[in-house]
């Protein structure tokens, strides 16, 4: 017998382990040691060994048992294993990653040959991709989207992986440059790396995929130009068969290269919007004549628009707005395929209404703000059949506006505010048109009452799914169309260019509905019902709306049912109706998992439908693939005891139980000796802050992750109620710009929260200079950005809509990157009866902060919490309290403002660590919008939808991208203490409960 092996053993003994181990690596050793079933082998060790450093299947398989091949598999598996939390059951219970069914494994001969993990956002996979991926040699679709504490830089080793074919990582949290290495992938056809942090240029390398088909790199840090080949290296334009080019939302630069565009290219949608690109764009883009949906907007293109674009007779959507171009606007009488058109914002020559406007017969939006054109607008204009919105405001349009009575049917908005039109011919077939003339002579009667003269208030669209019962469904369950209560799987679809604008038209989404049930249907996903919701158009033209997907015969999916619907919106098999053009889905988070069923006999759905998948996707590219799919999602946290004596846990309860059901998803019910344990007990030396509420102290829960502890005191004024609140509201809401809770504890009556540990502490320690971080201008409009969009998901995305009511520089907290997160919901107030407007209700707040209207009538709304952020909003320039030594800070700028001077002649009232006054580009309008978030009637004040799109323009004024999260906190930020949610608010006035 060998001296390498274990007496009596099948496997190999401590001497094998003792001398070859430190050699062949303990990874190794350590699948050795794991499968302990390897037979006598008719090869030397030696010969062993120089096989698996090679890590060649094929070679093992013909001189070693199968068993021995399993190294290889378990090896690579067991390595990300160790790197990730948060992975399937299945994952620990068996040691066979193929026959022993490990969740989201399928294999083929016993190879493992796909991995497509798709688990939730707040509690999914937690990790890096490790380097040790390259050992699954037959891998062909990887696939980790909506990991977002996936994190960490893209190892070089993932090019080693020669037959992948999907690499999809939408939604994750990845860092770092791409690697070179992803050029070797020469079987790829779909890449989609959309929605990370990726940063650096885009590498050359990727000319090499020539059988590449989906590229998608949007939503990145990528700066740096478009890489073209140069006889030494490969560049983009050597992708003839990619028909997607996505790189919106990056920090691009330099000129689209003329070589980049050519005859040879089947690119039918083109997407470069929300960059830093220049010069002018290339004439050789009316080679590319396949071409569908162009989006150039949001850049710095100069120059005259190419004559030959007209060649382009398949495009269907066409923006080139918010750029530099120049001289005459082209004639577009050719591109008769038409259907959203936006060239706003360029510097056309003055010319004349084209007559071509009226020939675009397939026309469904017209959008030409500030193109200089003039003249009479003619009324066939508005006779085009499809036509939906026309928006022509800040030209030099005059005459009488006369809409006909032959407009289409489909018209719901005319927009040319800021004119010259002098009167207008009222119709009463058109009442139903929102006409908006504010701006033009017609309106120059400032008593006028005439709608048209009267800037209309912008409205959330209404549409979602409708139900024909409404059942009353225990715990967080939802009630699907047909009536069943159940744990939906949620996530956000995004349309990057749809081809319609009329977003109440229910047409749209009953087609969206329909279509989404008719693929889930053709691959037998065990799919009860769709329901869309919160439809919004966003600032960069994107249309995005909430996606809940119910289970079938069941109240919740399993692990592969998930992955399934995941995979099949990741990886495009799923095709939308062409009116909505190109998308992506991004999932949140799903805790609620079935148990998955025993392995071999997968009752609630079977991995052929996976695999039913990925073949047909690969049939519709004309490409032989047999990709499959796997799911590791985080185990479903167990329910802990709550203290069934406390007034207000009974209502998270089941009747005569101790068991809390949760308000929400997403927070988890800790034990108290657990939080004793993250806190030291309480210790002193933990205490990060206090306040009237009382101590907030650092914890580490047991993956190491710091949180923020806070607990009340006995007799506190801020009670069971506010804790209540907090509670539920952070648990059904998530956004990047909200604080996020992990959790609670009721036990003995405790009244106990965690939170995300926030390490930069609050907007007022750094106003105040106690954080020792510097905020220049251009931070501080970024952090009221991030605080603007927290407030907008609240008013506009949540459901039912939620009222702060407590919006502070003490309330704003800052994180690594000094991205806002808006915390302490303790006064907040959800918005039941939409159609009200309003709640009637105690007044609470911060003084100085407080909207007066609703101090005088105690009737609360949105306004309110728009009004407490303009005070906001002059707090961040200024660096001082709302109220300072009597003095308002509202009357004080309002009083001092002086419009014909520089800043306003505003200058001693800025905090001097802002900056000088020529680096405050976009300052006069950041004040005038201040201004108007705290006029003294609510419907004069603007929505947060509108405050966040106005930050935005004045972030790109100060040069920019109101898309990218660049700032960070290292350099001239300099370097603070420890940072918590809560400081010690006797240091900055009164805060809570205001007298009656």
């Amino acid at each position: 017998m060998s001296p390498y092996k274990a007496h009596g053993s099948d496997g190999y003994g401590p001497i094998f382990f003792q001398h070859y181990c430190p050699i062949i690596g303990q990874d190794i050793c350590k699948a050795i040691r794991d499968i302990s079933v390897i037979e006598d082998l008719n090869i030397t060790v030696d010969h062993f060994i120089t096989l698996s450093r090679t890590w060649d299947e094929h070679a093992l398989a013909l001189v070693v048992p199968p068993s021995v091949v399993q190294v290889t598999k378990v090896v690579g598996l067991s390595s990300l294993k160790e790197l990730w939390e948060n992975v399937p059951p299945s994952w620990n219970a068996f040691r066979d990653p193929c026959g022993d069914h490990w969740e989201g494994i399928v294999c083929n001969n016993t190879r493992v040959i796909s991995i497509c993990l798709i688990t939730l956002s707040s509690i999914g996979l937690k990790g890096k991709l490790s380097g040790d991926i390259q050992q699954l040699s037959e891998l062909q679709t990887l696939d980790l989207s909506s990991n977002k504490e996936l994190t960490g830089s893209l190892p070089e080793a993932i090019g080693r992986l020669s037959k992948l074919t999907n690499l999809i990582l939408v939604g994750c949290n990845f860092i770092g440059k791409i690697p070179d290495s992803i050029g070797s992938l020469s079987n790829l056809i779909f890449l989609s790396l959309n929605s990370n942090s990726f940063s650096g240029p885009i590498p050359s390398s990727i000319g090499n995929l020539s059988k590449l088909y989906w590229l998608d790199l949007a939503e990145n840090k990528l700066t740096g130009s478009l890489p073209v080949s140069n006889g030494t290296r490969p560049g983009l334009d050597m992708l003839h068969n990619c028909k997607h080019f996505h790189f919106g939302r990056n920090q691009l630069s330099g000129a689209i290269p003329p070589q980049l565009l050519h005859a040879n290219m089947t690119v039918i949608h083109m997407l470069l919007d929300n960059n830093k690109l220049t010069g002018s764009i290339p004439s050789t883009i009316g080679l590319v004549n396949k071409m569908e949906v162009i989006r150039l907007d949001w850049n710095s293109f100069s120059g005259f628009v190419p004559s030959n674009i007209t060649n382009l007779t398949r495009v269907t959507d066409l923006l080139f707005s918010n750029n530099q171009l120049t001289g005459p606007m082209p004639d577009l009488t050719e591109m008769s395929g038409l259907n959203y058109l936006d060239m706003s914002n360029n510097s056309f020559e003055t010319s004349d209404v084209p007559s071509w406007f009226t020939t675009l017969s397939s026309l469904t939006t017209l959008i030409m703000e500030a193109t200089q054109i003039q003249g009479d607008v003619p009324d066939t204009l508005f006779s085009l059949p499809q036509l939906q919105k026309v928006v022509l405001k800040k030209n030099r349009l005059s005459g009488i506006l006369d809409i006909g009575d032959s407009r289409s049917s489909q018209l719901r908005v005319v927009d040319l505010q800021n004119n010259n039109i002098s009167s207008y011919t009222q119709r009463p077939k058109n009442s139903d048109v929102q006409l908006i003339l504010v701006g033009n002579p017609v309106c120059s009667d400032t008593v006028t009452t005439q709608r048209y003269c009267i800037l209309p208030q912008q409205s959330n669209v209404s549409y979602s799914t409708p139900k024909n019962c409404a059942p009353v469904c225990d715990s967080n369950k939802v009630s699907s169309l047909s009536c069943h209560c159940g744990y939906p799987y949620t996530g956000i679809l995004v349309f990057r260019a749809p081809k319609f604008s009329d977003l109440e038209n229910v047409t749209y989404y009953k087609d969206l509905e329909n279509t989404l049930m008719t693929s889930f249907k053709s691959y037998k996903i065990p799919v009860d019902s769709v329901s869309l919701s919160n439809i919004n158009r966003a600032p960069s033209n994107y249309l995005e709306m909430t996606l809940q997907v119910f289970p079938l015969d069941h109240d919740r999916f399993n692990r592969t049912a998930i992955s399934t619907v995941g995979f099949m919106l990741s990886n495009q098999t799923f095709k939308p109706p062409p009116d909505f053009g190109p998308f992506y889905f991004t999932a949140n988070g799903y805790t609620t998992f079935a148990e998955q069923s025993v392995p071999g006999s997968r009752k609630i759905l079977s991995m052929t439908a996976i695999i039913a998948i990925a073949v047909v996707g690969a049939a519709v590219l004309l490409v032989p693939l047999c990709i499959v799919t796997i799911i590791c999602c985080r185990k479903k946290r167990s329910i802990k005891t709550v203290d069934p004596d406390n007034t207000f846990a009974a209502s998270w309860m089941s009747p005569g139980s101790t068991t809390s059901t949760l308000p929400l998803a997403g927070s988890r019910v800790f034990p108290l000796e657990e939080i004793k344990k993250m806190t030291n007990y309480f210790s002193e030396a933990n205490v990060i802050g206090s306040g009237t509420y009382g101590k907030v102290y650092r914890g580490t829960l047991t993956n190491g992750q710091l949180v923020a502890v806070k607990r009340a005191e006995q007799g506190s004024p801020q009670g069971d109620l506010e804790f209540k609140t907090e509670v539920e509201l952070l648990s059904r809401v998530h956004h990047k710009n909200l604080v996020r809770l992990f959790g609670f504890c009721l036990e003995k009556g405790e009244l106990i929260l965690i939170y995300e540990y926030v390490p930069n502490g609050t907007l007022k320690e750094s106003l105040s200079g106690k954080s020792g971080i510097r905020l220049d201008w251009r931070r501080r409009i970024k952090v009221g950005l991030g605080a603007a969009r927290g407030l907008a998901y609240l008013h506009e995305l949540a459901s039912p809509p939620i009222i702060h009511r407590d919006i502070k520089s003490n309330n704003l907290l800052l994180d690594e990157h000094l991205n806002a997160k808006v915390s302490d919901f303790g006064l907040s107030k959800p918005l039941l009866d939409v159609g009200k407007g309003h709640i009637t209700t105690e007044v609470k707040g911060t003084m100085g902060y407080l909207d007066p209207e609703y101090y005088m009538s105690q009737k609360l709304n949105e306004k309110s919490d728009v009004y407490s952020f303009g005070v906001l909003m002059l707090e961040l320039v200024t660096g001082k309290a709302p109220i300072d030594r009597g003095r308002y800070i509202v009357r004080e700028v309002r009083n001092a403002i002086d419009r014909t001077q520089d800043l306003y002649g505003l200058d001693e009232f800025l905090d001097p660590s802002i900056g000088l006054g020529s680096e405050l580009k976009g300052f006069e309008k950041y004040v005038d919008f201040s201004l108007s978030c705290v006029e003294e009637s609510g419907v004069d004040r603007p929505s947060m939808g509108e405050v966040v799109k106005q930050f935005e323009e004045i972030l790109q004024m100060a040069g920019l991208n109101p898309y990218s999260d660049s700032t960070t906190s290292s350099g001239a930020f300099g370097h603070g203490n420890s940072r918590h949610l809560y400081g010690d608010e006797s240091l900055y006035g009164y805060s809570g409960q205001l007298p009656r």
